[in-house]
């Protein structure tokens, strides 16, 4: 949790950054990326305890 945490603060910080000054567009960009990437090991993280939680 605490690298999806980490994922999740950097991709603001890219995000505010490239959004606030001129011509770092690409931050955005690269912070939209990294969050998508955050929101994947979520997904992959949850899938994978409820496959072991069901394993019982």
């Amino acid at each position: 949790m605490t690298l999806f945490l980490v994922l999740l603060a950097c991709a603001a910080a890219l995000i505010i950054v490239g959004s606030v000054v001129d011509g770092m567009l690409y931050l955005v960009s690269v912070g939209v990326i990294v969050l998508v990437v955050a929101g994947v090991y979520l997904l992959v993280r949850s899938m994978a305890r409820s496959r072991r939680g069901s394993a019982d």
